[in-house]
């Protein structure tokens, strides 16, 4: 062990003749233990939102999709095949969407149709209960087989959709599109009948209370839209690589497709989110700060007591930067004491949350009715890091002062 440390160790450990100071030691460590805890679990809270959304997005929409400027992709076949060829790409499926109104017995809403490929959108979108498009196939399939089966095609709905039509399993609602036909009376919407085969409930109101998705050959005959679709829904194996494996699609296939990626089509909400854990990052480092204030403090008023310690070290042949080192160091054990606690009291409350979901939120407001937790090593380096250097700035100026102490006055007016 160095002098300094030594020194530094004492003056720690040691009982002071002013327990003022002992106390203002004792709140900076606390200070601190309470900043480090506070944002490890804030900033866990957050990414536990994040990564929570991302998850529930991912299960409704695609990783990327494929359209064309223009108008919809009429040759899709050939279009699908070149995709799911594509390295990286995981399974692509083709997609109609557009906005329509839904009409049961009790009442009408708008929804956002999408017409799927039982067959291939389970690999792609991972809501979906599979009797549900069983059943959407079944139907389909008695249809064109001109069987004793209900002719009725299906559709499947959102919970909120249709808890907001007042429909269950089995129920009839009537899908009607703008996209109509021309009569001698004028323009006519297009209104069909289909019999509802099942729901999905994403945890999200947004998606939950306005998809309703048909087997894609109904979408086409209500939308008019022959044996074209709106574009190609893809899932890739990285999520992070989506970007750069939808450019290299559209590069393969020219003008004029073009594509996005989950990333883009949710850009303003992880945009928040990512301010969001800036801002409270901010905000919540500023506890550490107080606590850093502390520390200087309780080394200046150490400095004025230990001033005949001080002026006899250097008597001795201690050097300036020897004494600026015990101070330093002492305010170094301070922080690090603190942040080590803090950080294992944030280690312990997150595995509290994660494991017993004490704190319950009202499922009216939020989307999820629980804390979600996410604690990541790179969180918790950066917190502890920012932590240290705080308090590693608090010690310079109560330390340069005391290097600077002139040990004969020190001692004639000590």
């Amino acid at each position: 062990m160095s002098l300094e440390s030594f020194i530094a160790g004492r003056y720690l450990r040691a009982k002071q003749k002013q327990a003022f100071i002992s106390l203002i030691t004792v709140l900076s460590i606390a200070g601190v233990t309470v900043g480090v805890m506070a944002l490890i679990i804030v900033i866990a809270v957050m990414s536990g939102f994040e990564s929570d959304l991302k998850s529930r997005i991912l299960g409704v929409e695609s990783h990327a999709v494929i359209m064309r400027h223009g108008g919809p992709i009429s040759d899709h076949r050939r279009v699908l095949e070149y995709v799911e060829n594509v390295t990286g790409v995981e399974a692509a499926t083709p997609i109609i969407f557009s906005q329509i109104m839904v009409r049961s017995s009790s009442g009408v809403s708008g929804a956002v149709l999408r017409g799927i490929d039982p067959e291939s959108v389970a690999r792609v979108i991972k809501i979906f209960d599979k009797s549900a498009l069983e059943k959407i196939s079944a139907i389909r399939k008695a249809s064109r087989e001109e069987t004793d089966l209900p002719e009725t095609p299906g559709v499947i709905l959102g919970k909120e959709l249709a808890g907001n039509l007042g429909v269950t399993e089995g129920d009839t609602v009537y899908l009607i599109s703008v996209r109509g036909m021309i009569s001698p009376i004028g323009h006519m919407p297009s209104m069909k009948p289909f019999q509802v085969t099942g729901f999905f409930e994403s945890g999200m109101y947004e998606y939950d209370g306005s998809l309703a998705y048909i087997h894609l050959s109904d979408a086409q005959k209500i939308l008019r839209m022959d044996d074209s679709i709106s574009g190609i829904e893809l899932r890739v194996k990285d999520i992070y690589h989506a970007k750069k494996i939808a450019d290299r699609i559209i590069e393969g296939l020219g003008f004029p497709f073009w594509a996005r990626d989950w990333m883009q089509m949710n850009q303003n909400l992880f945009s928040a989110l990512k301010l969001e854990k800036t801002v409270m990052f901010i905000i919540l480092t500023l506890i550490i700060l107080v606590a850093a204030f502390n520390i200087a403090s309780t080394l200046i008023m150490m400095v004025m007591e230990k001033t005949k310690d001080i002026a006899i070290l250097k008597a001795m042949g201690a050097t300036d930067k020897s004494i600026k080192r015990i101070f330093v160091i002492k305010g170094m054990a301070i922080g690090s004491i603190g942040t080590i606690l803090g950080v294992c009291l944030g280690f312990i409350l997150c595995a509290l949350l994660k494991h017993y979901k004490f704190i319950e939120l009202p499922g009216d407001v939020y989307y999820i009715t629980t804390l979600p937790v996410k604690l990541e090593a790179i969180d918790v380096f950066f917190i502890a890091s920012a932590a240290m250097a705080i308090c590693f700035l608090a010690t310079l100026y109560p330390a340069r002062q005391a290097s600077k102490l002139d040990p004969v006055e020190a001692i004639r007016y000590g």
